[in-house]
Parts: structure tokens; C-alpha cells; sequence
């Protein structure tokens, strides 16, 4: 489409070399177009997409068979949940080891009341004293091992958790939607077809915002600039033409060689620039491909 585009605009220049042009430049019309793919491998379940339809941004056209994901999502819920139930209640774990402390710590109190009235020997302070601490000892050990326990279920369960959410992207990615709003160009797949990553399903073009890519001669560049008010002219054909305004949006600083279906070896040696203008599609006429001139209006 741009050689057509080169081409057509650079004979345009030379006929107006001639004195037989009445625009400045000529050009094709474009539009950006998107090729939509599938994201994920599965049967077309349904596919309600038709060369010229219109979509709307995020607009859902298509859906890929999703039962085997939806299972792997219930599975990683109930797996999360058999880790749930796994976990220690921790209070009731230590219950009894704490009521040992409290009644060994009872002990220990009545012996030292004992020793200091002379009405127990030391060793029996000592034995209880030492019996207060191992039971102390086996209470952080128990709360050591059910930490470590309940920290490990708990990353079971997150991990769990994130592959369920990436099961739901992909779960996501199954439903075909329209990236853009726009026209249907184009249509590569039908539904019942197995899709692949990567796999073109449609294409769908901006056709409120057209272009009009053409070329200029170095000698008119000097009086253009990016913002600058453009009269657009598109050909309807049977010397039918339709006006539009447009404004220059991008200027190539980069000259071109006019193709060599020139004949003449002066206009083969000319250099040309491409100048994108921007041209709202209001009345909806202007399709891609579509011939069109422009005037390029003096800044005051």
C-alpha cells in the first residue's frame, strides 16, 4: 500500500511540474489497523465477527473453549482449602502445656514458701524450678513448630492462590474482544476452527480518524509545519470530489528517491517527502485506499 501511495503521489508531483495539477499534493487514504490474535490455544466455541462490522472498544466478539481452564480453577480453589484446613489452632495446641506451666509455677510458689518457713528442703524448690523451665522450653518449642507449620501452609496456599489468578487470566484471554473501536477489514477465522496463540482471527481499523499520506517536493517543505491547516479533497470519482479539513500531524525529515517508473532521468533524480495530514472521517465517506488531494493552506 505505500509503494501505491509513492507512487500515486509522486506522478502527481511531475504532473504538476507540467502545469497540469491543481492541488498540491495527492495522496492515498489510511487508517490504524490492528490484527487482533488469539491468546490462547482452544476451539472457536463462537466467533460473531462479519467484514464490516462495527466494534466498540472491548467489545466481545469470540470465545475460546474454556471447561478445561474453569476445572483447573475449581481444583486450585479446593486444594487452597484442604491447606486451610490442614492449619494448627495454635491455642488449642498449647492449652494443655500451659495449664502444666500454671500449676508447675503453683508448685514452685508453694515450695518457696515451704523453704523460707524451714518446712521443705532445697531440692524440692530446685526440682520445681527446673520443672517450671522445661515446661516453658516445650511451650516455645510447640509454638516454634506450629509457626513453622502454619508458615508453610500459608505459602502453600498463596501459592495456590496465584496460579488460580493466572488460570483467570487466561480465562480472560479466552474471550475475543475488540481492541479498538472501529470497522471489521477483514475476517481469518471461523468459529468450530482450533485457534493457537498467535493466530489472526481478525482485522479492524480507526476509520474516524483517517490519513492522508502523500509527498512533497523539497521546495514546498519549506512552507509546511506539523499543526498546519489542510483543505482535503477526496476523489469520489466521475469528477465528483468531497472537501474536508485536515491538519499536517507528521513530516518525514527524511527525502526520498522518486520510484523509477519516473522515466525521465531529471524527475528520477527529484527528491520527495512524505507529509502525513489528519482528517476526521465525519460523514463516514472516506475509506482506506480511497485517492484524495490536498491543499496546504499559507500561514499568516
Amino acid at each position: 500500500m505505500r509503494n501505491i501511495v509513492f507512487a500515486l503521489a509522486v506522478l502527481s508531483l511531475a504532473a504538476c511540474s507540467q502545469g497540469g495539477m491543481e492541488h498540491d499534493a495527492t495522496g492515498v487514504f489510511e487508517a490504524t489497523e490492528v490484527i487482533v490474535s488469539a491468546e490462547q490455544a482452544g476451539r472457536l466455541m463462537s466467533f460473531d465477527v462479519d467484514e464490516g462490522d462495527s466494534l466498540a472498544a472491548g467489545q466481545q466478539v469470540g470465545l475460546i473453549d474454556t471447561v478445561q481452564l474453569q476445572l483447573r480453577a475449581i481444583r486450585l480453589g479446593v486444594t487452597k482449602e484442604v491447606y486451610a484446613s490442614q492449619r494448627p489452632d495454635v491455642a488449642k495446641q498449647i492449652a494443655v502445656t500451659k495449664q502444666q506451666i500454671a500449676k508447675a509455677e503453683q508448685e514452685l510458689k508453694r515450695y518457696d514458701a515451704l523453704v523460707r518457713d524451714n518446712a521443705a528442703n532445697r531440692k524440692q524448690l530446685d526440682d520445681a524450678e527446673s520443672s517450671v523451665r522445661v515446661l516453658r522450653r516445650q511451650l516455645d518449642a510447640q509454638l516454634s513448630q506450629l509457626s513453622n507449620t502454619t508458615g508453610s501452609l500459608n505459602r502453600q496456599m498463596d501459592a495456590a492462590e496465584i496460579e488460580r489468578w493466572q488460570v483467570v487470566d487466561q480465562l480472560r484471554k479466552c474471550r475475543i474482544t475488540s481492541p479498538i473501536s472501529g470497522t471489521v477489514l477483514e475476517k481469518y477465522a471461523e468459529a468450530g476452527e482450533y485457534a493457537v496463540p498467535g493466530k489472526p482471527l481478525f482485522k479492524i481499523a480507526d476509520v474516524s480518524d483517517m490519513t492522508l499520506r502523500t509527498y512533497v517536493t523539497a521546495p514546498q517543505l519549506t512552507s509546511l509545519k506539523i499543526g498546519q491547516q489542510v483543505r482535503v479533497y477526496a476523489d469520489l470519482g466521475e469528477d465528483d470530489s468531497r472537501e474536508y479539513k485536515g491538519v499536517i500531524e507528521w513530516i518525514s525529515d527524511k527525502a526520498e528517491f522518486t520510484p523509477k517508473t519516473i522515466q525521465t532521468r531529471d524527475e528520477r533524480a527529484n527528491l520527495v517527502y512524505a507529509v502525513k495530514v489528519k482528517v476526521k472521517n465525519t460523514d463516514g465517506i472516506l475509506k482506506i485506499g480511497m485517492y484524495g488531494e490536498a491543499d496546504f493552506l499559507s500561514e499568516k
